[in-house]
This record gives structure tokens, C-alpha cells and sequence, in this order.
């Protein structure tokens, strides 16, 4: 072959593997960060890609990792889509210019407290689930140690339970930065912090991922795991000995979200998504893959084994308050500081 036509075909290589990485770059993948179960996250990704050819690159993490990872990759984008995780961090996102507004036009089909949270964000997030906070018992290992069944927050403080409870790092986890919000909603700071210090010598291991408590639970590993009953009830499918309470004090919920992430490089695609998601053919992969939330659609049939919400006490959350970066700061460096670090 003469060098120029060498030249030639090079030249022309090289504008088809240009062209080819555009057409990737701009309309033939979606990088989404996830924040359910990881059964769930690969089911969610695998059936958009299914329906629209376009290729998913998920990483799944807790909804605090992910809130840190925006944070930290604010001025250089990497994700386009944040699927799921529990609502606050999605509202201190939302506050922090973190993520996109986007009015869906699924919002007339959905329930009341998932368009309220698109409302509240000015529209950068909105609510795919909501679940209850709670906790799991091991049945099993009670009745082995004559040890009588908790159904209160308050019964968790009981010498009983010492060193046989987990629970995850708020830090890290939306389900635990929930619970906090909760405690100390429901009892006041300074009793919900006392409550906290008290636990904390009941704690066996601060986890990192809100649902691990529950699955240590079902394996018989401790007898306690605090976690959204939803979890709790996945577990108690794997070993039917572990129980769900709703504690008698009353207990926080929340309001599982969906976020377009600022500067996506791929916004078209993650639009899509976002519309996908919210349709009840997209929620109902969820109870097929061990969750067992409400759904934010009216017309997703409710999994037969959620929670009842209506026969749970539910305090008045304050998303407003708790899904604010400021308290969020406050009040982690607050339990990591008197609690974590006392250990």
C-alpha cells in the first residue's frame, strides 16, 4: 500500500473511532449511583437498558457515601443519576446546588409525599419510596437466652442486649442518619443524645450500609439489628425467626428519592431514566428483589408484604429541618463526637 493511502485510512480510522466515542459520550450510556439493594440497583439498570439500549454503568453505594461523592466530585461531575437512598441527603444535595430541577411528568401520578419532596427540593429530587424506620429481632436467640421480645426503643437500653446490636454509622448511612433525625425528634435532642450514649454500650458494630444490621440479625450473628422495616422483612424471608417491631414510642420514616446530578454528561439519558423510574411497570422490579417499600406511584400495586403505614406511629418528620446541610453537619459531628468516639 503507498504511504498516502496508508495516510488515508488512518486518517479515516480515526474519525470512525472519534465519531464512535462521541456518539457514546452524548446519547449511549448512563452512569448511575445507587442507593438500594444491590439486587434491586442491578435489576433497575439492567431493565432501562432492556427498554432503551442504553448502557448503565451502576455503582452502588449508601445514601451518605453518595451525598460525600457529589460533594467531592462537585467541580468535575462523574455520575448523571442518583437512584435511591433515603430522602434527606437528597434534599441537602438539592440545598447544596448539587443536583438538577427537573419537573417529571409523572408527577400527577404520584402519592402526595412524593411530589411534596420534589416540591420542597424546588424539584431536584422526588420521592420512589417510602418506608419505615423500626428494628428486627432473632426469635431464636431470644427464647435460647429466656430473654423477653423488645417492642420499644426503650427496651433496646437493657442490659440483655449488650454487645448483640447493630446498627449503621450515620455517617455513611441514610437509614441511620434517619434514625437520629428520629430519636431526636421524638425525645428532644438532649434525651435522644443520653439514649444514644446509652445504646452505644448495647452496639456490637456501627455498619456502614443501613441494611447489613438486619441481615446480621437473620444469620443469627446478634439479636437485634436496627434497620427500615422493609429491610427487616427481606431478612425475615432468608430466616423466618427474625420478627419486625415498630417501637411503641412512635418512629421516623422516609422518603426513598431520585436525583438528576448537576453538570450530568449524559442529561438526556438520565432524564429518561428519571421518567422511566417513576412509571409502575419500573417500580414494581423492586419487591421481585428483596424490597418491600411503598411505592410513589398510585398505580404500582403495593408489594403484599410492606409495612402498613397506617397501622404505624409515624412521627410529624421534619424534612425540612433534617434534610438541611447545616443540621446535618451539626448533629453528625455531634454523635461521632460523643458517641462513635467514646466507644
Amino acid at each position: 500500500m503507498k504511504k498516502r493511502s496508508v495516510l488515508k485510512a488512518l486518517a479515516l480510522l480515526g474519525g470512525l473511532i472519534a465519531a464512535g466515542g462521541h456518539a457514546h459520550a452524548q446519547g449511549n450510556s448512563l452512569v448511575m449511583y445507587c442507593g438500594v439493594n444491590e439486587q434491586w440497583c442491578r435489576a433497575a439498570a439492567t431493565g432501562f437498558q432492556a427498554e432503551t439500549g442504553v448502557r448503565v454503568d451502576m455503582t452502588r453505594q449508601s445514601a451518605g457515601e453518595i451525598y460525600a461523592r457529589l460533594r467531592a466530585e462537585k467541580n468535575n461531575p462523574r455520575g448523571d443519576i442518583w437512584f435511591g437512598g433515603t430522602g434527606d441527603p437528597h434534599l441537602q444535595a438539592a440545598a447544596e446546588d448539587l443536583t438538577e430541577s427537573y419537573r417529571s411528568e409523572m408527577l400527577g401520578q404520584l402519592r402526595d409525599w412524593a411530589r411534596n419532596q420534589a416540591e420542597r427540593s424546588q424539584f431536584r429530587t422526588v420521592g420512589i419510596y417510602m418506608g419505615a424506620l423500626g428494628y428486627g429481632y432473632n426469635e431464636t436467640e431470644l427464647r435460647r437466652r429466656n430473654i423477653a421480645a423488645p417492642t420499644c426503643w426503650a427496651d433496646l437500653l437493657k442490659p440483655d442486649f449488650k454487645g448483640e446490636i447493630q446498627v449503621a454509622d450515620p455517617n455513611a448511612s441514610g437509614t441511620s442518619w434517619t434514625m437520629l433525625a428520629t430519636l431526636v425528634q421524638l425525645m428532644g435532642e438532649e434525651p435522644a443524645f443520653d439514649y444514644l450514649k446509652k445504646l452505644n454500650a448495647n452496639v456490637d458494630q456501627y455498619t456502614s450500609a443501613g441494611a447489613a444490621p438486619s441481615q446480621a440479625t437473620a444469620r443469627g450473628e446478634i439479636m437485634v439489628g436496627i434497620a427500615f422495616q422493609h429491610d427487616v422483612i427481606d431478612a425475615a424471608k432468608q430466616n423466618p425467626n427474625v420478627r419486625v417491631v415498630s417501637p411503641c414510642e412512635g418512629t421516623g420514616y422516609e422518603i426513598g428519592s431520585m436525583s438528576i446530578i448537576k453538570g450530568a454528561r449524559h442529561m438526556e439519558e438520565a432524564r429518561r431514566f428519571y421518567e422511566w423510574a417513576l412509571t409502575p411497570a419500573a417500580q414494581a422490579i423492586a419487591p421481585k428483589h428483596g424490597s418491600f417499600q411503598m411505592p410513589s406511584n398510585n398505580a404500582t400495586p403495593v408489594p403484599p408484604e410492606a409495612p402498613d403505614v397506617s397501622r404505624i406511629k409515624l412521627i410529624n418528620y421534619d424534612f425540612e429541618k433534617y434534610g438541611s446541610p447545616a443540621e446535618r453537619s451539626r448533629l453528625l459531628q455531634r454523635w461521632t463526637r460523643e458517641v462513635k468516639n467514646a466507644r
